[in-house]
């Protein structure tokens, strides 16, 4: 096995989820899968030890040889002195199509335990990281940074929603509106239907680009004047934060009533139920739930009055 070839271990490549909400805190990468598991990435887990991150790849891709050298050996008897499975030292997760490696918890402590108090030298690190997991708890601790509630399935989405209103709040210019600030209630809509809202989801970009081309098919900077583009940022758990900021449009205030109308009766109606198919499709929300949302979203008629 070459040194820091995971992907020639399928035992631990097998799992079919998604990364649900992940942060970097001071270096260390970490996590929550869709099924509520906390996780450190590999080069988190290094940095808390206090070792380089090939000490931990190279342990990671021995995980399964026949016969162990003493430390991969040790660690796993650590894994399951926690009356945990010790078969993966990792989970493999896609993400953008790339293979992510999370390790969860029992396997996270057993490290730090090992270099703690058993490996070579003193390492004040592991020791200090494993003292504090310890005693705030791996899931609470995890939780918390990346501010995951497990009795809530929708509390990573009203995260990273307030999260970029946050960011976004008063960043266009006075005079013009935002398609994001503009879409909030749709946006509300859809977390309240429990839409895994976040970097793959994200509906702005969608009306977004069907209102550009409406302004452009119909000459609208004739009528209302030209659009401009404005900042816009991505908080930093996002990979798009990566080219923040982002340059989108915005559009002068007496477009506004024809910005709502058109969003009411012409994308609510016409083009967001294929994007919500989509979204359907790969698991972003549930079929019965995006059906609700697209009813909630439909034009409300006004019964008549009785005379």
């Amino acid at each position: 096995m070459k040194y820091g070839d995971l992907s020639t271990t399928p035992q631990q490549l097998t799992l079919d989820l998604e990364i649900a909400a992940e942060r970097e805190v001071d270096g260390v990468g970490m996590g929550v899968l869709t099924d509520g598991t906390p996780f450190l990435t590999l080069r988190g887990l290094a940095r808390l030890c206090g070792v380089d991150h090939s000490v931990v790849i190279r342990t990671s891709a021995a995980w399964l040889d026949s016969p162990l050298k003493p430390r991969e050996r040790r660690i796993r008897e650590l894994v399951r002195e926690q009356n945990a499975d010790d078969s993966a030292a990792f989970l493999g997760v896609q993400k953008n199509g790339i293979v992510q490696h999370a390790v969860p918890a029992a396997v996270c402590m057993a490290f730090l335990e090992y270099y703690a108090f058993e490996g070579r030298g003193d390492n004040e690190q592991a020791l200090k990281s494993y003292r504090t997991l310890a005693r705030k708890g791996f899931s609470d601790f995890i939780y918390a940074q990346v501010g995951y509630n497990p009795e809530n399935s929708v509390s990573v989405a009203w995260r990273q929603f307030h999260d970029r209103v946050s960011l976004n709040f008063d960043t266009v210019p006075d005079g013009y509106f935002s398609v994001f600030r503009e879409v909030a209630g749709l946006m509300v809509t859809l977390i309240n239907q429990e839409a895994d809202l976040g970097e793959k989801f994200i509906p702005d970009i969608s009306v977004g680009s069907c209102w550009g081309k409406h302004w452009r098919d119909n000459n609208l900077d004739n009528v209302y004047g030209p659009r401009l583009k404005y900042e816009h940022s991505y908080p930093d758990y996002f990979p798009q934060a990566e080219s923040n900021p982002q340059q989108p449009f915005c559009y002068p205030d007496e477009a506004l009533p024809e910005f709502r109308e058109w969003l009411k009766n012409v994308y609510n109606v016409s083009k967001l139920p294929g994007y919500m198919n989509g979204k359907v499709r790969s698991g972003h929300i549930p079929a019965p739930n995006a059906k609700a949302a697209l009813e909630a979203l439909k034009p409300k008629q006004i019964a008549p009055l009785k005379h």
